[in-house]
């Protein structure tokens, strides 16, 4: 299927090199570049970078996902501190922090976001720190350990609708993923929760604005909506490009049940100018 005008995006590979190459350096993973983020040279060229902890290899098999599916790495417990020193060089103010799903480690890897968001808080209380956690398997005491974090804002991707997770997400559960952001919520009420989904993968109409009902039901506050662009032949195949229009469209209807912020765009991702979202809130 052939790409329509508005996605028209272009890499800058050379305004990523100086970036790549201090993330090189202190041996730290980017979810841009494991992604194929499309963003990658607008956020790399201006200092921004989201970090991916915890390795960079995923124990699940979605089928849209370009992260790596080999045996994830030993857990580096010095990598909180090397995360603290790229943001610190970086003289980053709002700091963005994920990981691939962990099922090999008994907790997900929530105490390891928790020292990771520790570390950059010893920098300074004025630093936002924003996290888009895996669902830990549904495990209360990781979504305690989570929820009880100096997160500002806890974001995890519904992705899509419940109707294709067995053919996008086999290895996860609609059901589930809504109860992580309603736990998180019902455990600290005065968090910001966020979810992201891509549009683009056969859905309709109604199956998505079902889904902003579902997540308005669990009180998540923040919502992004995007394109879904597969990283490779091999991946899940595009079924629709969605218009600039229907994405504005969309984004009033979202508006409409009560979200607090809604950014929706062909190139909109999780993190991509996340900082908009708590400066809104």
């Amino acid at each position: 299927m052939e790409k329509p005008s508005w996605l028209s995006k272009k890499l800058n590979l050379n305004s990523c090199h100086e970036m790549k190459k201090f993330l090189r350096v202190l041996k730290l993973h980017t979810v841009c570049e494991e992604s194929l983020c499309p963003n990658i040279s607008e956020c790399f060229g201006e200092g921004v970078a989201t970090f991916m902890i915890l390795g960079d290899n995923c124990t699940r098999n979605c089928k849209f996902c370009a992260v790596g599916k080999k045996k994830p790495s030993m857990v580096d417990w010095n990598e909180p501190r090397r995360i603290r020193e790229a943001v610190a060089k970086l003289n980053l103010s709002y700091v963005v922090i994920t990981s691939p799903t962990r099922d090999d480690i008994s907790d997900g890897g929530a105490e390891f976001f928790c020292r990771t968001i520790d570390e950059i808080k010893n920098i300074g209380t004025s630093v936002k720190v924003e996290i888009l956690i895996p669902d830990f398997l549904g495990n209360a005491e990781a979504l305690a350990v989570i929820a009880k974090s100096k997160a500002d804002v806890i974001g995890h991707n519904l992705e899509t609708i419940p109707s294709l997770y067995p053919a996008i997400r086999p290895q996860a559960d609609y059901e589930r993923s809504l109860s992580v952001l309603k736990t998180i919520k019902q455990m600290n009420g005065n968090i910001f929760t966020k979810s992201g989904i891509m549009l683009g993968l056969g859905e309709e109409e109604k199956q998505i604005t079902d889904v902003f009902r579902d997540l308005r039901k669990v009180d998540c506050d923040f919502l992004t909506l995007g394109q879904y662009l597969p990283p490779s032949l091999s991946h899940y195949p595009v079924k629709e490009y969605i218009t600039p229009d229907r994405f504005v469209s969309l984004q009033k209807a979202a508006y409409s049940l009560g979200f607090k912020k809604v950014n929706s765009s062909p190139y909109v991702r999780s993190s991509y100018l996340a900082s908009q979202f708590l400066k809104s809130a």
